[in-house]
């Protein structure tokens, strides 16, 4: 899906705002087509500090368990402890976006994580001191298929080539260095995606650039995900399948609690608690020091998350 929205004598955060309501949009849309019972429930919320947005939740369908397409578009003053924690230095801040998590019912339908954002930092005279732009899609499959796997990643990798052939190997690196369980001798979440932060202006890449490539990725997700859901979601499973389905939930969920940055940036900035956390997945399992057996698919999927694979060439 190509999709763009241009809007010249209008500013970028104007446009991203624009942009995320769409996507948001079209994302529920095609969420609720794949499912085919359960719909998005909308909750529009405020922030007494500044700003607000509207969080979508799914739950209980055919096909997804829980999922949540939220987007916010908030302002404030910079605290100090947002000067000391996120080492943010001006005196009022933007920010808005996108982010998604979707956890399906069946463990062999993956679950993904989406989040497309722009953030602007201001003097007292309200200019622009600092602006960035961040983002990315991954994919985190309880159970192995590599035509997943390459589908996904060349999808992403032929939204990036549109605009620079090197942005699809460096933030797919970057991907594989973020969603990592560092204190699980280096246990990535999923089999990764995109991901990149703080991307600023700069020689032919102007706001303009990062603003369109958001855009191709971002509308991206649709053509990455939703065959797999289509692909994958009629299959039958057992009990021994979901109990590895929450298995692997516990490990998302150590992720997003121990090293996410932006379930920081949203608790350190007075973000909407519910919307932050509904990352998290309905049901997860923590065992003992449980480990599947070797050989198996459960340990094939396993084996895939401790080392970074090059899915697409």
């Amino acid at each position: 899906m190509s999709t763009t929205i241009t809007t010249p004598n209008i500013s970028i955060k104007e446009q991203f705002t624009a942009f995320i309501h769409d996507l948001q949009d079209r994302i529920c849309s095609a969420i609720e087509k794949a499912d085919g019972k359960a719909t998005f429930q909308e909750d529009k919320w405020s922030r007494p500090e500044g700003g607000g947005g509207q969080s979508r939740v799914i739950a209980h369908g055919n096909v997804f368990e829980k999922g949540g397409v939220n987007i916010s578009v908030v302002h404030g003053p910079v605290t100090n402890p947002m000067r000391k924690q996120l080492n943010i230095n001006g005196d009022n801040w933007f920010a808005c976006g996108l982010s998604l998590v979707i956890h399906p019912s069946n463990p062999f339908v993956p679950t993904v994580h989406c989040n497309y954002r722009m953030f602007e930092l201001y003097n007292n005279n309200g200019d622009v001191i600092d602006r960035w732009f961040g983002g990315g899609t991954d994919l985190t499959p309880y159970y192995l298929f590599e035509e997943d796997a390459i589908h996904f990643h060349q999808t992403y990798k032929n939204a990036c080539d549109q605009f620079d052939p090197s942005l699809y190997p460096a933030f797919k690196k970057e991907c594989d260095q973020y969603f990592v369980n560092w204190h699980r001798n280096e246990e990535r979440r999923g089999i990764g995606g995109i991901f990149y932060d703080y991307q600023r202006v700069a020689p032919g890449k102007d706001a303009d650039f990062w603003f369109g490539f958001a855009q191709a990725c971002g509308y991206g997700f649709i053509d990455a995900y939703i065959p797999i859901v289509e692909k994958r979601k009629h299959t039958n499973y057992t009990p021994e399948h979901k109990f590895w389905q929450e298995i692997r939930r516990g490990r998302y969920t150590e992720f997003n609690l121990v090293h996410d940055r932006g379930t920081l940036f949203g608790l350190k900035t007075n973000g909407r608690t519910e919307s932050i956390l509904m990352s998290l997945p309905p049901t997860v399992r923590f065992e003992y020091n449980y480990h599947p057996v070797p050989g198996s698919e459960e340990d094939k999927l396993l084996q895939a998350c401790l080392v970074p694979r090059e899915w697409v060439s």
